[in-house]
């Protein structure tokens, strides 16, 4: 089958590779759509951080928002599941652990993470093996939406952490953008705070008040959805006494915060790392229409143009939404 690959830093395409064999507990998926995410323009510059820890190496296929159907099974797993649309779980906890027994393993130490660390290989490929465990089933949900239900749980939680009359988000990119959907079908006055006229206007075309600079306060929560490394510090000043701040971006080097503002305001900081326990409340926010995703994809391109996107390529005819899918059958 094909799949793309990254051999090194700015050095990926298209490979002829095996297709995957169900293993116990595994079923393989025929994959319909898979996202491009800020994480693997990382492995493609060689900036992410699981490269220098030690839990990603090159060569290494990437790929961790998907839809699919089942089209195989492995000892152990019914049949049954063969021909259901599904999305699954990026993190791959081990199941045996103290964190894993307590429901987290998105955290579990040794987890893999599809696409992304200990060597499980990603979506960006004709076909994918993952564990049954991991399966979320899309019903009669698209593919572009379903190929959105990754980073939907991971906003899903951040909005349920950032809950308030009237919340600012630092950021409008998927993620961001994904939030305020979430944050506003939660009945929230949602504001958006951008670095670039292009991302403020197509927050505004969602129909959130959004611009450049911050809006006047009070705000009872503030998302931080950024790379910024100043962004944190941002945050904890602008929120109300006895708010909320939601981290949920990752920027390129340390943040500096003063826990003090954090503790004299008595406000209350959550990170989110993982989309995990919010992925069946995205599949029903998108099944039932309180939240529609597809908006935000700007195009679907083939695996032949993969290595352009990572690069900072936008596709020709491309709309103006933050992100872009792959069908990898084309």
């Amino acid at each position: 089958m094909r799949a793309f690959v990254v051999t090194g830093p700015g050095e990926a395409g298209p490979a002829d590779v095996p297709e995957p064999v169900a293993g116990v507990g595994e079923v393989v998926v025929d994959v319909e759509r898979a996202g491009v995410c800020g994480t693997d323009v990382e492995f493609f510059t060689g900036e992410m951080q699981y490269l220098a820890d030690g839990h990603a190496s090159y060569p290494l296929r990437l790929g961790h928002e998907w839809c699919g159907t089942v089209s195989g099974v492995g000892p152990g797993v019914h049949p049954a599941w063969i021909g259901r649309r599904v999305t699954g779980d990026t993190m791959l906890g081990c199941g045996e652990c103290r964190r894993c027994r307590a429901g987290h393993q998105h955290v579990c130490e040794t987890r893999q993470e599809v696409g992304i660390r200990g060597g499980r290989a990603g979506a960006l490929a004709e076909k994918l093996a993952v564990p049954v465990r991991s399966l979320h089933e899309l019903g009669g949900l698209d593919p572009m939406a379903g190929a959105l239900v990754e980073p939907g749980g991971n906003a899903c939680r951040a909005a349920r952490a950032a809950a308030g009359e009237r919340v600012l988000v630092l950021g409008p990119g998927t993620i961001g953008l994904l939030t305020a959907l979430f944050l506003r079908a939660a009945g929230s006055e949602v504001h958006l705070v951008g670095a670039t006229p292009w991302s403020v206007e197509f927050a505004r075309g969602l129909g959130f008040p959004a611009a450049t600079t911050v809006p006047d306060p009070p705000f009872d929560a503030v998302v931080d959805a950024t790379n910024d490394p100043a962004a944190p510090a941002l945050a904890a000043e602008l929120v109300e006494p006895a708010g909320r701040i939601v981290y949920i971006g990752l920027a390129g080097k340390a943040s500096l915060l003063d826990t003090r503002l954090v503790a004299l305001k008595d406000v209350t900081a959550v990170g989110v790392l993982s989309g995990s326990p919010g992925l069946p409340d995205a599949i029903d926010a998108y099944a039932g229409e309180d939240v529609d995703p597809r908006p935000l994809v700007a195009a679907t391109v083939g695996l032949d143009e993969v290595a352009a996107v990572l690069g900072g390529k936008r596709p020709d005819g491309a709309g103006a939404g933050p992100k872009i899918h792959v069908d990898p059958r084309w």
